[in-house]
């Protein structure tokens, strides 16, 4: 029986890593099923979801504590299972784009924590504008909507919100 293993590693960058991560969950008999990697200032980050045999876990887990030792990565791990989905929802882009400025983030999870909308994905960043160099923050998330909610009134909702906050912003079902 397939078992899964929720796994975090972070240490300084450097050219090599991916593929020792990798190389280490492959060897030990696990496969990777979903990760998500990528540099934080001078750090590397990596969040991925292992699939393996009870005895394969085993050694995944054994083979990345030697492979956090050796090149001073910081990893964790935490057996995990399926999601179960509660109630049926639809996937959601969400787009915005605004001037940085402090609790964009917050503020847009509290708004969806508020319609019971799940946040199944998030990604920011900052940058400079190109012609005026003024500092931008974005951000795409994929949320889930729950089927009871109604779309037009959370659309009129999202957008009144993102008005009041100065956020330039788009949502849109995911095609699948």
């Amino acid at each position: 029986m397939e078992q899964l293993l929720a796994v975090t590693a972070i240490g300084a960058d450097r050219t090599g890593l991916v593929h020792e991560l990798s190389q280490a969950i492959s060897s030990a008999g696990g496969s990777i099923l979903q990760s998500r990697m990528t540099t934080l200032g001078q750090e590397f980050a990596m969040l991925v979801l292992v699939s393996a045999n009870w005895h394969a876990i085993k050694k995944v887990e054994e083979d990345l504590e030697v492979l956090g030792k050796k090149s001073e990565l910081t990893i964790t791990f935490r057996q995990t299972s399926e999601r179960e989905k509660d109630v049926p929802a639809a996937p959601y882009n969400v787009d915005i784009v605004a001037l940085d400025q402090e609790g964009i983030i917050a503020g847009l999870a509290g708004f969806f924590a508020a319609q019971n909308i799940e946040i199944a994905d998030l990604s920011t960043r900052q940058y400079n504008a190109p012609h005026t160099g003024a500092a931008m923050f974005s951000v795409q998330m994929v949320i889930n909507v729950p089927a009871s909610l109604h779309l037009a009134a959370l659309r009129e909702e999202f957008h009144v919100y993102c008005d009041e906050q100065n956020l330039d912003a788009l949502i849109e079902p995911i095609q699948r």
